[in-house]
This record gives C-alpha cells, sequence and structure tokens, in this order.
C-alpha cells in the first residue's frame, strides 16, 4: 500500500548526538501515538559521491556536525496532515525542545511532504 511521508535532513554537533537521540527517541513516541505508522532517523556515515552535491552542501553542515537522515511515515497526506497539528500542539514536545541541548535547529533542517512514486521492496530487508 502507497504511503505518505514527511523526510527531512539536518545537522547536529557531533558532541551533541547523545543528547539529539535522547530527544528524538521520545519525539518518535508522540509522533506515532498520533498517527505516524514509523519514525526513523539515521546518521551520516559516508557523505562524498563524486559528481554529486552532498547533503552536507544542502544544510551547509561544519566539519563538525553530523548529518541526520529521517522520514516519518503516514497512512495519507490526510493522516499526515492531522497528526502534525496534534503533534505541534501537544505539550510535550514544546517541553522536550525547551528542555534539551541537542543543538536541533529547524531553520537549518531540510524537509518535505512526498507522496508516492516507485515501490519497490525486498521482504527479507529492514
Amino acid at each position: 500500500m502507497a504511503h505518505y511521508i514527511d523526510g527531512f535532513v539536518l545537522p547536529i554537533s557531533r558532541d551533541r548526538l547523545d543528547e539529539y537521540k535522547r530527544l528524538v527517541e521520545a519525539v518518535a513516541d508522540i509522533w506515532k501515538e498520533h498517527g505516524a505508522l514509523d519514525y526513523r532517523e539515521y546518521v551520516s556515515d559516508d557523505m562524498i559521491l563524486e559528481g554529486t552535491r552532498s547533503f552536507i552542501d544542502l544544510v551547509a553542515a561544519t566539519q563538525g556536525e553530523a548529518i541526520v537522515f529521517g522520514w516519518v511515515v503516514f497512512e495519507s497526506r490526510e493522516a499526515r496532515d492531522l497528526a502534525n497539528k496534534k503533534v505541534a500542539a501537544d505539550p510535550r514536545m514544546a517541553d522536550l525542545i525547551n528542555s534539551s541541548n541537542s543543538g536541533f535547529d529547524a531553520e537549518r533542517m531540510a524537509y518535505g511532504g512526498f507522496q508516492s512514486f516507485v515501490l519497490s521492496s525486498n521482504a527479507n530487508a529492514e
């Protein structure tokens, strides 16, 4: 079944990755409570491919920053819109962001909502 996803890329200072991970683990639970089917974030490992623009360039990351790439899966765009409204109104989100020293900066994040285009999977892959 085709789903809708929100995708994002952002830089986080390498010395704050543990705090960012703590924040995101709590945030992921809140998103799923409000309708997300899946929430995933990955940290950069191999960022350079000759002949392409890197995520490093996209978010103007510095040498001391790691790139985080993530997505949130929803049943549909309508489900995404509803979940995002609920998440934005959830007081736990503001409390988490305000109490965190993760270095998260939404102004440096690239974000977009995506509808299904090509689906290909391997049942044995995670």
